[in-house]
């Protein structure tokens, strides 16, 4: 085994894994094997090899881990901060926000466990979810389950909220330079939604007034509640935790994207029975805009 280097071309790997080599670029092909192109060649990095063929043992060693990346979700992190603190230092759970595209490509490179995203509104997740899976490596060992659904819209003051209920602010308004937005990064749900509904009005992302760019809903709520900014694009839970007012846009499938290999890990399972549990469900419910009809339900999974 030493006398394999610390990168190996599709030839060596097929020696060091005892495939055959067509086998070898197959599977990188489909992303299932830990590589890189560079100029056109395929690369292996042996400790990446050595971490895939443990985790493809007995679906994987990393049993006490537990990582999510992607969309930013207030009940999400209220679920994941309730696990981690009930494991302890029994497993290592965690959950950053990404924005959906990010959260894809980590997952599709191994970094995390589950991805949380969403893609638009939810009449037409069905479609956009999996075509947006499709377009990253190793999709085919990915299975999609839905969270729950929740309403997408503009995280305002409370003032403003108001006088756009009260009509004496038309809605197309809060797109004229007077008022300040936060936006998220690109590749954000969030960013998707914003710019379907802002070219509905015949307008692009360009012609906003952008005073912030906020890594997580979070941050763009805060933002807002410090009066560093006027209008965001966020779920309504994210508002409503901050105390801050709401404009719905749309409602949208929020689901986690989970490798089959690792589906029935404890964790995962933990994660999935915590969204269905009641208190979690109330929680939501507090926080506004959550509808947990199909929550745990699989949707879609790679032929």
């Amino acid at each position: 085994m030493a006398d394999f280097p610390e990168f190996m071309n599709a030839k060596l790997v097929a020696e060091y894994l005892d495939l055959n080599e067509k086998k070898v670029y197959a599977l990188a092909n489909d992303g299932l094997l830990p590589a890189t192109k560079v100029t056109g060649k395929w690369l292996f990095p042996k400790a990446m090899l050595d971490k895939w063929l443990l985790e493809s043992c007995h679906n994987g060693v990393l049993t006490d881990r537990l990582l999510i990346a992607g969309s930013d979700d207030p009940l999400l992190q209220c679920v994941v901060g309730k696990m981690a603190n009930q494991l302890g230092s029994t497993a290592l759970v965690g959950y950053t926000s990404t924005g959906t595209r990010q959260g894809l490509a980590m997952l599709s490179k191994g970094h995390v466990d589950i991805c949380a995203i969403h893609w638009g509104n939810v009449e037409e997740a069905s479609l956009r979810h999996p075509a947006l899976l499709q377009q990253y490596p190793g999709h085919k060992n990915w299975v999609l389950v839905h969270a729950f659904e929740r309403k997408q819209g503009l995280v305002v003051s409370p003032d403003l909220a108001d006088a756009v209920n009260s009509r004496s602010i038309q809605l197309h308004e809060l797109l004229s330079p007077r008022w300040r937005w936060a936006l998220r990064q690109q590749g954000a749900g969030s960013m998707r939604a914003l710019e379907e509904w802002i070219h509905g009005h015949g307008y692009n992302m360009t012609m906003l007034n952008q005073v912030d760019c906020c890594n997580s809903e979070r941050e763009l709520a805060s933002a807002i509640a410090r009066e560093q900014a006027d209008i965001g694009c966020a779920s309504q839970s994210t508002a409503g935790e901050f105390g801050l007012g709401f404009i719905p846009l749309c409602t949208e499938a929020f689901e986690l994207v989970i490798p089959k290999n690792i589906y029935f890990r404890t964790l995962q399972q933990q994660l999935l029975q915590s969204l269905t549990k009641s208190d979690i469900q109330a929680h939501g419910d507090q926080l506004g805009g959550y509808n947990f009809i199909r929550t745990g339900q699989q949707v879609w999974s790679a032929n």
